[in-house]
């Protein structure tokens, strides 16, 4: 990892509070009556926070590269507002946020305008503040500041649970953690109010544009897209990512040779995760016109593929693809043409297979009940940490490593390099 565990986690708190701090300051000078902008009840936005961090850690190769590192900051940035809009608004049934007003804007949750800031906080972030904040940090003494680290998580974690237990209105389940989270609240309240009184006499509300909206009557399974149907896509998707690969390959390369990620059965998990993140985020919108899917795939698949190439590369050391050789590539992470196949696949998905085969998920699943999807999901867990543990030793083996523990001797002796070189053709030791 580029930063240590404590780093990442000062980096994370310092945003999250910074821009709690600037979305205040924005919403008193916009309404004067304030209500806290954060999904916390304390002063944090922790959405900034990890979007902060996953752009610091996986954007420092670009440090230097001050185009590509804007551009690739206001992508994943953006597409992170997207989900987090989405995903509140399907457990609140309500929109958090609304640029529907606004020109140039993507389902009202996103807008080229606010895009481009995102890419111009992102470039300072990882060129500039992250090390002056860490310099601040390392003038600490090192036990002050890991017990400082431990605390604030302490606090994020009792803070997040209890504002859940008020989402999901089960407050009588742990009363204390939501007694202690309302009294963060209040804290918080008061806090925000000695801020605020430099900037008006009364606070701006937030979010003015927060309107219910009813779920549809009679929504079937299918629309609400339970997590044991996100599964079973995920468990297709990965299946026919990895026949298309194979496919692919031997129709441009000539040769038949793996794809899979996982070392039991032919699953892509760079496949299966994208049909059902896409599935989740989309499959409202899968009424709307093509170009609207495609454009929402080609982003959504060109930041996804990037983040999983930095992702393996960083926790097993090996490049599973590259693009260096292709034309408009991003550090051979990724390059148009896949970015527009992206876009393609996410219309192909939707506006055909989607529909097709999450009925034949639900007829699976009412003629096998709960006990089919429990197999498989207990299979596909041991399945991708075994291939977990295999990767780690392989990549541990290469590096002139001796097995040392038992699962080191047990992955040398079920998974050796003859084995890993057959399922992982194009992993490339870095």
């Amino acid at each position: 990892m580029v930063f240590t565990f404590y780093e990442a986690a000062v980096l994370f708190f310092v945003y999250s509070f910074l821009a709690w701090l600037a979305e205040t300051s924005v919403a008193t000078i916009k309404e004067k009556d304030f209500r806290n902008r954060g999904f916390a009840s304390g002063p944090f936005c922790f959405i900034y926070g990890f979007t902060g961090v996953l752009l610091s850690e996986f954007f420092q190769e670009l440090k230097n590269d001050a185009f590509f590192l804007f551009l690739g900051s206001m992508v994943v940035a953006t597409v992170v507002e997207w989900f987090a809009g989405k995903w509140l608004e399907r457990v609140k049934q309500k929109k958090w946020w609304d640029y529907s007003g606004r020109k140039w804007n993507f389902d009202g949750y996103i807008c080229l305008q606010y895009s481009l800031l995102w890419g111009l906080l992102g470039f300072l972030a990882v060129r500039y503040v992250n090390g002056f904040i860490l310099d601040l940090y390392r003038v600490l003494p090192e036990m002050f500041g890991k017990m400082a680290v431990w605390g604030l998580l302490a606090v994020g974690a009792l803070d997040v649970a209890g504002s859940l237990l008020s989402m999901y209105h089960v407050e009588e389940r742990l009363p204390r953690v939501f007694g202690w989270n309302r009294k963060m609240q209040k804290w918080t309240f008061r806090f925000a109010a000695k801020v605020s009184m430099h900037i008006e006499e009364r606070i701006g509300r937030a979010y003015p544009s927060t309107s219910q909206e009813e779920t549809a009557e009679g929504e079937s399974d299918t629309e609400k897209c339970s997590f044991a149907q996100l599964f079973w896509l995920f468990l297709v998707g990965a299946f026919l990512g990895d026949v298309v690969e194979t496919i692919f390959c031997r129709v441009t390369a000539g040769v038949w040779m793996s794809r899979s990620s996982l070392v039991w059965g032919h699953f892509s998990i760079v496949w299966g995760l994208a049909i059902a993140l896409v599935t989740a985020l989309l499959y409202k919108d899968r009424d709307k016109q093509e170009h609207h899917i495609f454009l929402a795939g080609t982003f959504l698949g060109g930041a996804y593929e990037y983040i999983c190439s930095v992702f393996t590369e960083i926790f097993f050391g090996k490049v599973f693809w590259d693009y260096s050789e292709m034309p408009f590539n991003l550090g051979g992470r990724i390059n148009l043409l896949y970015c527009f196949f992206w876009g393609i696949a996410a219309v192909v998905w939707m506006k055909g297979l989607y529909p097709k085969i999450s009925q034949l998920v639900e007829l699976i699943r009412r003629k096998t009940g709960r006990v089919l999807t429990f197999i498989l999901m207990i299979f596909m867990a041991l399945d991708i940490c075994i291939s977990v543990l295999a990767l780690v030793r392989y990549d541990s083996r290469a590096a002139g490593r001796p097995a040392v523990h038992n699962w080191e001797q047990a992955m040398d002796g079920w998974f050796g390099d003859a084995k890993m070189e057959k399922i992982y053709p194009n992993a490339i030791q870095q």
